[in-house]
């Protein structure tokens, strides 16, 4: 269970948790109980199950840092499966955040998103909201039989190093004015003002 870091977990301390009316039923196997107080004192549980195994419980706090949270923990697989009763097009599995973010984390393992179609969505009504954004150290790969791009405003590819346009067949490209530009340009400009535009992409 998430503990608390730097914290006075005296009787009398402020933040210590007090009751007189825990209960816990069980057996070697696991228990149930309400109102167990956490090991760091701060925060109390109203339901807890767990098994005799520190790391594998199910844990409804109260009160504390952690007032309204529900905590899954386990050693091992945690396991959801759901819809055997639903036809495809329902929604079968909905995980809502009315505030704030959600966050999936693999530490040491691979993140798989699976589905006979995966949809990406962002809704945001300014410039600084509705935005879908992909970071990779390393590389970002795409395999598919047709990629359709359509931006609105604008699109830009960019690359400090190299970069290649290649079709194996018929490759079109439609501008209303298409500028081919070179850094010969730096050096002496052209008559219809390239160096302008080295200038704007020097160095990516």
């Amino acid at each position: 269970m998430p503990q608390s870091q730097n914290i006075d977990n005296t009787k009398d301390s402020p933040s210590t948790k007090k009751n007189y009316s825990a209960i816990r039923y069980g057996n070697e196997k696991g228990s149930i109980s309400f109102g167990h107080i956490h090991k760091d004192a701060t925060v109390t549980s109203g339901v807890m199950l767990q098994t005799p195994d520190a790391e594998h419980s199910i844990s409804l706090d109260i009160d504390g840092e952690r007032e309204g949270w529900t905590s899954i923990v386990q050693p091992g697989n945690f396991q959801v499966e759901c819809g055997s009763a639903n036809e495809e097009p329902e929604d079968s599995l909905i995980l809502n955040a009315k505030n704030g973010n959600i966050c999936i984390t693999a530490t040491n393992g691979k993140i798989r998103l699976q589905g006979t179609d995966i949809e990406l969505i962002a809704i945001g009504d300014k410039g600084d909201r509705g935005n879908i954004k992909i970071d990779a150290t390393e590389n970002v790969l795409v395999e598919c039989n047709k990629y359709l791009l359509n931006a609105k405003a604008m699109y830009r590819m960019c690359s400090p190093q190299r970069g290649e346009i290649i079709s194996n067949g018929v490759m079109k490209m439609y501008g209303s004015i298409i500028r081919g530009v070179t850094d010969a340009c730096s050096v002496k400009d052209s008559k219809v003002g390239g160096k302008r535009i080295v200038d704007q992409n020097k160095g990516g």
